[in-house]
């Protein structure tokens, strides 16, 4: 999720708990060998083996579309010892689009076929290829084509955002497609798209068979989305919610990273799109959101946030 869901945000929400592995954004690859320091700047967790803070592993994710440099740039990855590389074939985004990458491949499965087998060629064999996909472009006629075409190229695992690259990002989510592409192919499918709440996650592994999910957008909103999915599955629904108050701390964490990893410029934007996105939640962050929309000043915001703060003791 690019220019959300960073290393930052990574960090935060693997305190929170219930995650059991992340994606990074999606680092593009458009011609040249990048330097090591392109990858540790998308993926510091690089210099923690390949995890965050909270000892969550970290995938490094590739976007692209000519094999060759894919797969050179997958091998100087490799080197660095990511958890594993995946693949991008859903980014919807024009810009990504108009060069050939993302969700455009989906327009050409033997495509997709190359690029993935090249990475896998270009890396460790103990390291896992994994890919990311739409439903397809403008429909759903070459679905399973596509997820075929991943698992032939050597991907270990798929993640299906159940929707075309038309679609977008509104809801719903086709769901019921899922399950064409899981009988196509022999490796694990993860199902993704519009899981807010436990509620959707149950509804999507009922309509999808999958049991894995992958959380975007409605974990940013819900940070304790994962621990409540994860209560609910041991039969617990409501026992491991998340408070406005148990997210207080995590705030404060959150901008003190940004503050401490982030140019200047960024800073107040980035504090003011998570609480954007967990007014969804909290109606407590409407308020705090409102309060906050027009603050620039950095120590300003510092002192609003440890204002928040609850009292030791």
């Amino acid at each position: 999720m690019e220019g959300l869901l960073d290393f930052v945000l990574r960090d935060v929400l693997t305190r929170v708990g219930g995650v059991d592995r992340c994606v990074s954004e999606f680092i593009r690859i458009t011609g040249t060998l990048l330097p090591d320091k392109v990858f540790l700047r998308y993926v510091p967790e690089l210099h923690n083996g390949s995890r965050t803070l909270a000892g969550v592993p970290v995938r490094a994710q590739l976007l692209g579309s000519d094999p060759i440099c894919m797969a050179e740039n997958a091998a100087r990855l490799a080197a660095l010892g990511p958890e594993g590389i995946d693949l991008n074939f859903g980014c919807p985004a024009k810009v990504v689009n108009r060069h050939g990458g993302g969700a455009a491949l989906l327009q050409e499965p033997e495509r997709i076929a190359t690029v993935v087998a090249a990475v896998r060629r270009a890396v460790p064999l103990h390291l896992p290829v994994s890919a990311k996909m739409r439903l397809g472009f403008n429909d759903t006629g070459l679905m399973r084509e596509c997820a075929q075409a991943m698992q032939a190229g050597g991907a270990a695992e798929l993640v299906v955002h159940a929707r075309t690259k038309a679609d977008g990002y509104r809801p719903p989510a086709y769901w019921e497609h899922i399950p064409t592409i899981r009988a196509a192919v022999g490796i694990p499918v993860v199902a993704n798209g519009e899981i807010w709440t436990v509620a959707d996650a149950q509804r999507c592994r009922e309509v999808s068979g999958c049991d894995a999910l992958m959380l975007g957008r409605g974990m940013v909103a819900d940070p304790g989305l994962a621990r409540a999915i994860r209560a609910s599955d041991a039969g617990q629904p409501g026992a491991d919610t998340v408070a406005w108050a148990d997210l207080l701390p995590h705030l404060a964490a959150f901008w003190q990273l940004v503050c401490d990893d982030l140019e200047p410029r960024q800073r107040a934007g980035r504090l003011k799109q998570w609480l954007n996105l967990l007014r969804r939640r909290f109606p407590e962050a409407e308020v705090a959101y409102q309060h906050v929309r027009t603050m620039t000043d950095q120590r300003a915001i510092t002192a609003w946030v440890d204002a928040l703060q609850p009292a030791e003791g």
